[in-house]
């Protein structure tokens, strides 16, 4: 691997990246330079991450860049907070994984729901620092309005890792580190499923995500940007916010029907709203593959149904963050350079891997 991309020096190798993120033997066995594509975690409960080195960049940030004193993570009460209700499969996984590494390492770790209420996760992440949480864990609902936290933190030197979303800020100075996708390439990602699957023309639909939501911003652009770039004749026709959810998808979908009865294909940007969009059409009598449907997650149930034939393809986003999260505050602790911004691998679905790969959906 090229050193000029440093993410931590414990992450330059092949053996070390295998051994913070629990991949097999044969993952491991391929060499240094694909040290960072996708592999499974060999309990068939799911692919660990991975870091697109290349995508990560080079700034990295120590505890002496951060101006705080280095420490161990074992000895530190670790905070987390989630942003939305543990009611999907991706927040879930994303929790789960969070405390499942915390037993493993033996950290001390204190959590809080904020149930999708972004004035309740700051008051959540400042009380857990009244709590006594000298580490914090942020899946932040929103990436603006964290001053208050960002204040609070550095008053009292508390270090901030972001996972999934980031926080607008300053990097090493406002927090340690971004772990997650990269939101606008699952976009491209999606659009180069969407035109294979339709030829290169047709009228499709997007389900959007929630407004405002820097998830659904993103995801929008790299999705039109490669239509645009790519596929003069994919046109789109239809374009409304589903929340999310799947309850959204299948409403906004039954609408979709009404207006465009003959819709060719339908974005979702998350696989809640993929499979609402099922059920509607579904509903309406449609077969599986009259429309082609794209998603963004990597749920087993969206999988599942590449399998029945009623999704296209699905493009992962992947939210076992604990082990990097945890690696990357220990690094930090230790004195270690821990990139800013850390990108992840993440795979794709289709007719042609989702059987065999069903065992790392999430």
């Amino acid at each position: 691997m090229n050193e000029q991309h440093p993410i931590r020096p414990s992450l330059l190798t092949t053996v070390a990246v295998c051994a913070a993120l629990t991949l097999v033997a044969t993952g491991c066995a391929r060499g240094e330079d694909d040290a960072a594509a996708p592999a499974s975690d060999g309990g068939g409960e799911g692919q660990a991450q991975v870091l697109d080195e290349a995508a990560s960049g080079d700034e990295t940030c120590s505890a002496a860049d951060h101006g705080i004193e280095g420490f161990d993570l074992t000895d530190k009460k670790v905070g987390f907070s989630q942003s939305e209700a543990e009611s999907n499969p991706f927040r879930i996984t994303e929790t789960q994984s969070i405390k499942d590494e915390a037993e493993e390492r033996g950290v001390d770790l204190i959590t809080s729901n904020a149930q999708s209420d972004f004035a309740q996760q700051i008051s959540d992440v400042q009380d857990l620092m009244s709590q006594g949480a000298e580490v914090l864990i942020i899946a932040p609902l929103n990436s603006d309005g964290w001053k208050p936290v960002l204040d609070a933190a550095e008053a009292d030197s508390v270090p901030i890792i972001t996972v999934d979303r980031p926080i607008n800020g300053t990097a090493c100075a406002d927090f340690v580190t971004f772990i997650g996708s990269d939101f606008v390439e699952q976009g491209r990602r999606a659009a180069d499923q969407m035109i294979d699957t339709l030829g290169g023309e047709g009228e499709i639909a997007i389900l959007l995500g929630a407004p405002g939501n820097n998830v659904t911003t993103d995801r929008t652009d790299g999705f039109v940007e490669r239509i645009e770039a790519e596929a003069p004749d994919v046109e789109i026709v239809f374009e409304q916010s589903g929340d999310f959810t799947r309850e959204g998808g299948q409403s906004v979908t039954e609408q979709l029907i009404q207006s465009e009865p003959d819709i060719d294909g339908i974005y979702a940007q998350n696989d809640e709203m993929g499979i609402g969009a099922v059920t509607a059409l579904n509903g309406a009598g449609k077969e599986p593959g009259d429309v082609a449907i794209v998603t963004v997650d990597g749920t087993e149930a969206a999988v599942e149904h590449i399998v029945d034939g009623w999704i296209s393809a699905v493009v992962e986003s992947n939210p076992r963050f604990g082990p990097l999260a945890f690696e990357a505050a220990e690094a930090f602790g230790a004195g270690e350079e821990v990139g800013t911004n850390l990108i992840i691998t993440d795979r794709e679905y289709d007719a042609a891997n989702a059987e065999e790969e069903l065992s790392n959906a999430y």
